[in-house]
């Protein structure tokens, strides 16, 4: 008891303080908003207003926006009708604002909502909107059903996880998925089939939950035409136009597009350490990665040591068949895309970049000559190259010097890629500060890909690397659907019943009652709600008054 006694008492202080808190009133300012009509002439009023007709069938597209009551047809005004012009500078203007109010305080924010509030409860009458709440009697939830057919078109850089990622999300939130492989990547695809059917019939699952089908475009748009979700890995271009497909049943959709994540090595790291992990971020499946480091920002003060050092290991490193002997670095899926990769580099040659070191080529037939690129470091790379815009998709390892932290969040930030980046610096804060400042999905501190290795974490991009996310709780509730659900608590003690103020025929004290209900619900302080809930029952009294009154006659 000596030990619980002095807990008690604590907890009963912090209960009084919290009371007593809320019996002081917030210090809300009150605003002055302008309720007057917006009219042609800035004269007209309600009284000389006249009857506006508008035309039958369709509308005469004008410059301006006519505005009328609908209950009376008086005219009241107009807004002018915006040029697209005009809408590209608002949005503009929002997104110069955004910035400045994104770095803006909670209290600053609530402060906003509480003003806002203040005014919508002394000016329901003008406003006329009022809103429910949750009651005490009442449970709030959120259910969560399976979609049905869920339809996944995956890349061929990682085929396993490329089919077990969707499938094990559809599964598991409880419906079915049909997977349709790369072309490039259908032979392993079609042996994992093999392995899930087996799992299934383990656990009797049912026949046919799964399938694996391959094909072309074509049987790319038919899966789309047919599921009641899609999810797609592979380019922008083809992403745009399962967008497009998909809006013809209006399904939903994930996108996975790709990435042009920046690494980004502070003056103050490791660099040996640093330099290996560069080396994984960029070689990894010879590039062949969504979420590959493909632009790096390394700092004036140790670019020249941090150059040096991977450039040794890159010239290390062999490039050949896996099963024909030890090689670091084996091929390039895709046919003739060692020639685009070439031409990238070539673009950046041209516009002043230097090769500073490659790695070597193994034991190559002659028709695999092409299925290979070696591994490649450039410096005085720039923006203006090819290289540094588009996603190479290759062990490509173009270096650029920043001076601040300002200028490389600014160059992370020139991209319209937005996957993930990966940062770099012996100050954890300093690394977490700019990582937080990049426009990009997922995002590492002192590490590349770490936040993939955690499942429980969603993964998804933002602009040209799309939308939506996998793993975690966010991916499989993306494969559900997510419906509200209000029920009585107590059912059937206590149920939901319409005051008789406000049932139907309205009494003429019903406006007056729901701004007392509002107010005692919303009000901003104590005093406000006790007050607001006295008259609530004052016009509940009345009413009952006047209605027993009746039944008596």
């Amino acid at each position: 008891m000596a030990f619980w006694w002095p807990l008690l008492v604590l907890g009963f202080a912090f209960a009084v303080c919290r009371f007593l808190l809320m019996l002081i009133p917030p210090n809300v300012p009150s605003i002055e908003v302008d309720a007057s009509d917006v009219l042609e002439d800035g004269s007209q009023t309600k009284e000389n207003s006249y009857i506006y007709i508008p035309r039958k069938g369709k509308m005469a597209q004008t410059d301006k926006v006519q505005c009328y009551e609908p209950a009376t047809m008086k005219y009241l005004g107009y807004f002018p009708a915006l040029t697209p012009d005009e809408v590209k500078d608002h949005v503009a203007q929002a997104r110069k604002a955004q910035k400045i109010w994104a770095k803006s305080s909670f209290r600053q924010r609530r402060k906003f909502l509480r003003i806002l509030l203040k005014y919508i409860i002394e000016h329901q009458e003008l406003i006329c909107e009022s809103s429910g709440r949750s009651m005490l009697h009442k449970r709030a939830k959120v259910e969560f059903y399976p979609l049905g057919v869920i339809g996944a078109i995956v890349s061929w850089n990682y085929p396993f996880h490329n089919v077990f990622n969707p499938m094990l999300a559809a599964v598991f939130s409880g419906n079915a998925v049909v997977i349709k492989v790369s072309e490039h990547a259908s032979w392993s695809g079609c042996f994992y089939f093999r392995i899930i059917q087996a799992a299934l019939a383990a656990v009797d699952a049912p026949d046919n939950l799964v399938h694996i089908i391959t094909g072309f475009a074509e049987t790319g748009q038919a899966l789309v035409s047919s599921v009641d979700k899609i999810i797609f890995v592979g380019s922008p271009g083809v992403g745009k136009m399962i967008m497009q497909k998909a809006a013809e049943t209006l399904i939903p959709v994930t996108l996975e597009l790709g990435g042009k994540d920046a690494f980004i090595v502070c003056e103050d790291v490791d660099v040996p350490h640093v330099v290996q992990v560069a080396i994984r971020a960029a070689l990894q499946s010879s590039g062949q990665n969504c979420a590959g480091a493909e632009r790096f920002y390394v700092h004036k003060d140790i670019c020249s040591t941090f150059v040096a050092q991977i450039v040794k290991l890159v010239k290390s490193i062999s490039v050949g068949p896996p099963l024909a002997g030890k090689y670091d670095m084996g091929a390039i899926c895709m046919q003739e895309h060692a020639e685009k990769l070439q031409n990238l580099v070539n673009d950046a040659l041209e516009k002043g970049a230097e090769i500073v070191g490659r790695g070597s080529f193994g034991n190559l037939g002659e028709d695999a000559v092409d299925q290979y690129f070696p591994p490649t470091v450039l410096v005085n790379v720039d923006h203006s190259m090819k290289l540094m815009q588009e996603e190479a998709f290759g062990p490509i390892i173009p270096i650029m010097k920043f001076s601040s932290d300002e200028e490389v969040i600014k160059l992370a930030n020139d991209s319209k890629y937005g996957l993930g980046c990966a940062v770099f610096s012996g100050n954890q804060k300093r690394a977490i500060e700019i990582a937080s400042q990049l426009h990009c999905g997922v995002a590492a501190v002192n590490d590349f890909a770490s936040t993939y290795m955690c499942q429980s974490l969603p993964f998804g991009g933002i602009k040209h690397s799309g939308f939506g996310r996998f793993a975690g709780v966010e991916g499989l509730r993306a494969c559900c659907l997510v419906k509200s659900v209000v029920e009585d608590r107590w059912w059937p003690f206590i149920k939901t019943k319409i005051p008789k103020p406000i049932q139907y025929p309205v009494a003429e004290n019903g406006f007056e009652f729901q701004e007392s209900l509002v107010e005692a619900l919303y009000g901003l302080n104590v005093w406000d709600r006790m007050r607001a809930l006295v008259n609530v029952l004052k016009i509940l009294s009345e009413q009952h008054s006047t209605t027993t009154v009746k039944k008596g006659r």
